[in-house]
C-alpha cells in the first residue's frame, strides 16, 4: 500500500482514537482532581465561584492529562495497525 492510501486509510482510525482519549483523559482528569481537591468536578473557566489558580490549576491538569493519554492512545493504535497490517501508519 502507498504511503499516501495509508496515511487516507489511518486518518478515520486516527479520530476515533482521538475521541476515545478524550474521553479516557476526562475521566482521568475528574478523578485526581477529586482526590487532589475534594471536589466532584473539575472547575470551569467560567465559574463565578472559583478563582483563578484553581482554574488555572484544573487547565493545566486537564491539558498534561490530556496529552499523556492521547500519546498512549495514538501509540497504541499505530503499533495495532502494525500488527494486522505489518506496515507502521503514515
Amino acid at each position: 500500500m502507498s504511503a499516501r492510501v495509508q496515511k487516507i486509510a489511518y486518518k478515520p482510525v486516527g479520530l476515533l482514537l482521538g475521541v476515545m482519549a478524550g474521553a479516557v483523559a476526562g475521566m482521568v482528569t475528574r478523578k485526581i482532581w477529586q482526590v487532589a481537591s475534594g471536589d466532584d468536578d473539575t472547575p470551569d473557566a467560567t465559574d463565578e465561584d472559583r478563582g483563578w489558580g484553581e482554574i488555572v490549576a484544573a487547565a493545566a491538569l486537564q491539558g498534561a492529562v490530556f496529552a499523556v493519554v492521547k500519546a498512549l492512545v495514538d501509540r497504541g493504535g499505530a503499533t495495532g495497525v502494525r500488527k494486522l497490517t505489518g506496515e507502521w501508519p503514515g
